[in-house]
């Protein structure tokens, strides 16, 4: 703990609440990361959930724990091909804040893929608490190459800025991604979204799929930014921000009379209901945004560029 001290521009309780301190020391940051692999590798050699549902919240706790519950459904055994993950060449970014939730982000390096040099993909996580006595669990989680992830602003002493969610410094305010993301998935709109895979690509690829022989696709697209779900986003030196936020998917596909939808077995597992011509499949998509300062300022296009994304069915239901 730091000594707590009052100044004119400060102010503190005995707890810590008000005053502005990083949000985790780097020896408790790399614990929390250590904890999480430890508590990921055991649920995934067991495809069991209960053993990192400890570690894990929002949308990558969404994600997380159904998806080990469907492999659970179908190989009840365990992982049959389980290789334990290892996240090494951690690089924190802690920012400087009061009160909670606390967080951070370990830009970590995984054995997941091949190492490609400059461009290997690192495993950003961002890890959150909601208060003294809770521990550290990871919220979010983007897979990028190192070009994509933007230098951060930090304090003379190595420490992050925080953006507030309701942020006029940027083009978008951080509360505003989820529902206006959400918004362009449904009609294009807001324009203000930059082109790319994870944006208009996206989109094209859902206009393909919408109308197929004996099957009918229909999307929808809602915000999700409450509790652990919320926009968490970091400073960067050209003055705009990293964000993370989630949102919540549906896909409906509906079978032409006489013909019957096939249904993957890690959706049968999280199915509920019978599926009879219809199957409504829900995901929970995280999404790391590099968000600039507004259309007009120095070097502002106003354009949100999505620069990576992790979605995961959580549930199915047939009618």
């Amino acid at each position: 703990m730091t000594v707590l001290s009052l100044t004119a521009s400060a102010c503190v309780t005995v707890h810590g609440e008000l005053e502005v301190v990083p949000s985790a020391t780097k020896s408790e940051a790399a614990q929390a990361l250590e904890d999480f692999t430890e508590a990921y590798n055991k649920a995934d050699k067991a495809y069991d959930p209960a053993l990192d549902a400890d570690h894990v919240t929002g949308a990558l706790g969404a994600i997380n724990q159904a998806g080990l519950k469907a492999r659970q459904v179908n190989f009840p055994g365990g992982n049959p091909g389980h290789v334990p993950l290892e996240l090494s060449d951690a690089k924190y970014t802690i920012p400087k804040k009061a009160g909670w939730p606390r967080w951070f982000v370990a830009d970590t390096d995984s054995n997941r893929d091949q190492d490609k040099g400059s461009l290997d993909n690192r495993w950003v996580l961002v890890f959150l608490r909601n208060g003294a006595h809770e521990g550290w669990k990871a919220a979010y989680l983007t897979i990028l190459t190192p070009n994509k992830i933007p230098a951060f602003k930090t304090d003379q002493d190595g420490w992050a800025e925080p953006v507030a969610p309701d942020s006029a410094a940027l083009a978008v305010a951080p509360r505003n991604l989820s529902e206006e993301y959400a918004s362009y998935m449904q009609n294009g709109k807001p324009e203000h979204f930059k082109d790319g895979p994870h944006t208009s690509g996206w989109r094209a690829d859902r206009k393909k799929g919408a109308s197929l022989l004996g099957m009918s696709t229909q999307y929808l697209d809602q915000p999700l930014d409450t509790d652990d779900f919320a926009p968490l986003g970091l400073a960067t030196e050209d003055g705009g921000a990293l964000v993370f936020f989630s949102v919540r998917n549906f896909e409906r596909q509906t079978a032409a009379k006489g013909l019957r939808l096939k249904v993957h077995p890690d959706v049968k597992a999280l199915l509920t209901g019978e599926v009879k011509s219809t199957i409504t499949k829900e995901r929970v998509s995280s999404q790391a945004v590099s968000v600039p300062v507004p259309a007009g300022a120095a070097s502002g296009s106003g354009q949100v560029d999505v620069l990576g994304r992790l979605t995961g069915l959580t549930a199915a239901e047939g009618s």
